[in-house]
């Protein structure tokens, strides 16, 4: 299996899968699906460097997070699906 490790600031997201049906029980076509703004972090670069000073990442690998609906490059990697983002991409940490 291939890793991916990134660079400064940025961040590799798996995107949660689409909705596959509404709440009321309706199937929805793959043409009216909604691009996924959930997704996991499966891994972290290790930071910015800002007037010689490194800044820390603020989200951790597994952490579940929201971000905007165009943000990040769409990778795949062994079949996988994956969005590379900067960290500034991500709204917020979600906790269940």
């Amino acid at each position: 299996m291939a890793s991916l490790k990134p660079l400064g600031d940025r961040v590799v997201v798996e995107p949660k899968p689409a909705e596959e049906k509404t709440e009321s029980g309706l199937y929805i076509p793959d043409s009216a699906k909604e691009k996924p703004q959930k997704g996991t972090v499966v891994a972290i670069g290790p930071g910015r460097v800002e007037n010689g000073n490194r800044i820390d990442m603020t989200v951790d690998e597994g952490d579940e997070v929201l971000y905007g609906k165009y943000a990040g490059t769409e990778v795949t990697l062994d079949g996988k699906d994956f969005l590379i983002m900067r960290e500034n991409d991500i709204f917020g940490v979600v906790n269940d």
